[in-house]
């Protein structure tokens, strides 16, 4: 997920490219080739090596949150002497505003032992909150191949195959209208709708959804933040009802809220038990975990407020209790 810095606290904001997929049902997973890479864990988001037009490697955010095929620094763009070919317009969710950025061309980008031929990168500064980062691999480079984010081994996987629906609801089917994977889940009653963004921080829930939840003390205000197009503030708090993803409980998680945005985002906090593995051709994606219910604790971004639960040092912020 694209972000920005504010002094207490981290805003995300997402660069949406539109693209239309037509997904298709079916099929079984009969990997035949498997390429592997380590991921670099830096505030639980993940992070690759990666070699671009045989130079490198360089430092990237594995961002399934990112609509598009890779976004560069400009620095890291004039140090390659890329091309530009072409323009693309961002927006964020709120569908107001945007600006008009470069795409520049990587003939040649290698990660996990695959090459990429051909992608297009768009130009956009890169916060250090997490560490150096020089770009972001997006949702759409992987869409021939099945891949796996796997938090608990601390690596990625391409391969080839197909996924099918297992039912046990440990795999769910996900739309992509732009171009990164949506989910159901529910809150309590509520059939909710989340973005799964690697590139993400906590579980964050639109404001336009609080009316609906019931929360076990009053959210409060822990910061604000500016995206493309849209100042907002960002509260958080704990609910008094447990989340569900597929056959997955998050008992009464701590959750941030924003105004900005229309659907929930499942960040790479709540994502640290899993390996996730999806399949852009067939729309479906499987979170495999040793445990089925978790404690989701406050994100990193959250964690100077006052009675919220806190994760000790070098502990997780999700802590499996069943």
């Amino acid at each position: 997920m694209l972000t920005s810095v504010c002094r207490r606290s981290f805003l995300f904001f997402r660069a949406w490219v539109v693209v239309y997929l037509i997904l298709f049902a079916g099929g079984i997973l009969r990997a035949q080739t498997t390429f592997l890479a380590p991921l670099d864990l830096s505030h639980e988001k993940p992070f690759v090596q990666v070699m671009i037009n045989g130079k490198g490697p360089f430092r990237f955010m594995l961002d399934t949150g990112t609509g598009a095929e890779a976004v560069i620094t400009s620095e890291l763009a004039a140090q390659l002497e890329l091309p530009v070919a072409g323009q693309v317009r961002l927006s964020d969710p709120s569908g107001l505003g945007g600006q008009t950025v470069p795409i520049f061309l990587i003939q040649s980008l290698r990660v996990a032992g695959v090459e990429f031929k051909g992608v297009g990168a768009l130009r956009h500064a890169m916060s250090d909150a997490d560490g150096y980062c020089q770009g972001l691999l997006g949702f759409l480079l992987f869409r021939e191949y099945l891949l796996t984010v796997d938090y608990p081994r601390k690596r990625m996987t391409l391969h080839t195959g197909d996924l099918h629906a297992d039912g046990e609801q440990t795999v769910l089917p996900f739309r992509m209208p732009y171009g990164v994977p949506i989910v159901p889940m529910r809150i309590g009653a509520n059939r909710v709708e989340a973005q799964i963004d690697s590139g993400g921080n906590g579980f964050s829930v639109p404001d336009s959804l609080v009316s609906r939840l019931k929360f076990a003390s009053d959210p409060v205000v822990f910061g604000s933040g500016q995206s493309l197009s849209t100042s907002f503030q960002i509260r958080a708090g704990k609910l008094a009802s447990d989340m569900k993803l597929g056959n997955y409980t998050f008992k009464k998680p701590f959750v941030e809220i924003n105004s900005a945005f229309p659907l929930a985002n499942f960040g790479s906090c709540p994502l640290q038990y899993f390996a996730l593995t999806f399949d852009q051709k067939n729309g479906l994606v499987s979170f495999k975990a040793a445990h089925k219910t978790f404690r989701l604790a406050a994100s990193p971004a959250t964690m100077h407020l006052k009675d919220v639960p806190k994760a000790k040092p070098r502990d997780p912020s999700i802590v499996p209790v069943g």
